[in-house]
C-alpha cells in the first residue's frame, strides 16, 4: 500500500469545455477526502495528508472491503437539497457524524496496482464497480457526458457550487492541472474582517475588507452561511482582535459595529461586486488567520 498521495487539483475555468473527450461532475461544497482502505483496515487523510480518521470514524467503518485500494472524493454534509460546507464544519465542531457523506470520485490504486497512469475514464469504471459493492454514507459521483454548459447552468439554478470537468483519456497527476477544470457558479475569495454586529449568542454580520496596496478598502457585510455553533465560534475568535475605531483607511460610519483588528479573513461565496464597490449576495464559508 502506498502512503499518502498528493492530489490532483483542478484549474479554475469561466466556461465548460465541450466535446467529447469531457465529462462533468457535480461540484461538492465539503472536505478533500483521501481514503486509504487495507483489508478493512480504514484511513482517511485530508487535502493536506494529515490524519482525521477519528473525526470521520463513521465513514471509515463504512468502508467494508476486503482489498486494498486508495479512493479520492469529498466528504460532504448536505442541507436543504445540497453541499453546505458551513454545515459540514458545525458538525465536526460538535463532534456530530451522522450526516456526513463521502462521495468518490476517483480511484488512485487497488490490489498491488498503481492506476494513477490509467485514463480517467477506465478509473471510474473501476471505481464505480467497488462503490456499487458498499452503502450509504459512501457514494459514487456520477458524471455526465455530453454539454458541460448544460450541466453548469443546472447547477447555478439550485444553487450548486458548480461543475468539473475531466477529460476522459488523461491521467492522475499530483499537481494542478489542466485535464481537470472547475468552473463554479460564484466567486470565491478571502477578505479581512474590520468589524461585527452582535447578536445574544454570537454575530448577526461581519463587515468586511480588502487589501489595496497599502489601503484596506470597505467591500461589504456578509449575514448568511453559518449555523448557530459556527457564529458563536466566530464571535469567541473575534471578540479577542476587538478595536476601539475601524481600521479601514476611510473610516464608515456603522452604529451597530464592533470593530477588530483585521487579523482574521472571512472566506466568502459571491456573485459579483457592485458598481460601488460592494460584494453582492455573499454567503460565509469558513474564517482562518491572517
Amino acid at each position: 500500500m502506498p502512503g499518502f498521495i498528493k492530489p490532483q487539483l483542478a484549474t479554475l475555468k469561466s466556461n465548460a469545455p465541450s466535446g467529447a473527450q469531457w465529462i462533468h461532475e457535480i461540484k461538492y461544497d465539503g472536505y478533500r477526502a483521501q481514503v486509504h482502505v487495507n483489508s478493512g483496515a480504514t484511513k482517511i487523510f485530508t487535502r493536506n495528508g494529515h490524519d482525521w480518521t477519528k473525526r470521520f470514524s463513521r465513514l471509515a467503518s463504512s468502508f467494508k472491503l476486503k482489498s486494498q485500494t486508495v479512493f479520492d472524493g469529498e466528504i460532504v454534509v448536505v442541507h436543504e437539497d445540497r453541499t453546505n460546507f458551513s454545515e459540514l464544519h458545525a458538525d465536526l465542531a460538535k463532534g456530530r457524524q451522522d450526516r456526513m457523506l463521502f462521495y468518490a470520485f476517483d480511484i488512485l490504486f487497488h490490489n498491488g496496482e498503481d492506476l494513477r497512469s490509467k485514463p480517467q475514464l477506465k478509473r471510474k469504471e473501476l471505481l464505480k464497480e467497488l462503490i456499487d459493492m458498499l452503502d450509504p454514507p459512501i457514494l459514487y459521483s456520477e458524471h455526465h457526458e455530453g454539454n458541460g454548459q448544460a450541466l453548469f447552468e443546472a447547477a447555478a439554478r439550485l444553487n450548486y457550487e458548480g461543475i468539473v470537468s475531466k477529460r476522459i483519456d488523461a491521467p492522475y497527476r499530483s499537481d494542478r492541472v489542466e485535464a481537470w477544470q472547475k468552473i463554479k457558479t460564484v466567486q470565491r475569495e478571502k477578505f479581512p474582517v474590520v468589524g461585527f454586529i452582535k447578536d445574544p449568542t454570537g454575530v448577526a454580520a461581519l463587515y468586511l475588507g480588502k487589501r489595496e496596496g497599502k489601503e484596506l478598502v470597505y467591500m461589504g457585510k456578509v449575514g448568511t452561511g453559518w449555523s448557530r455553533t459556527v457564529s458563536s465560534e466566530i464571535r469567541k475568535k473575534l471578540d479577542t482582535v476587538v478595536s476601539p475605531k475601524a481600521k479601514l483607511t476611510k473610516p464608515i460610519k456603522k452604529p451597530k459595529a464592533t470593530w477588530v483588528e483585521p487579523t482574521f479573513y472571512a472566506d466568502i461565496e459571491f456573485h459579483d461586486i457592485t458598481s460601488d464597490g460592494l460584494l453582492r449576495a455573499s454567503s460565509f464559508k469558513g474564517l482562518s488567520r491572517k
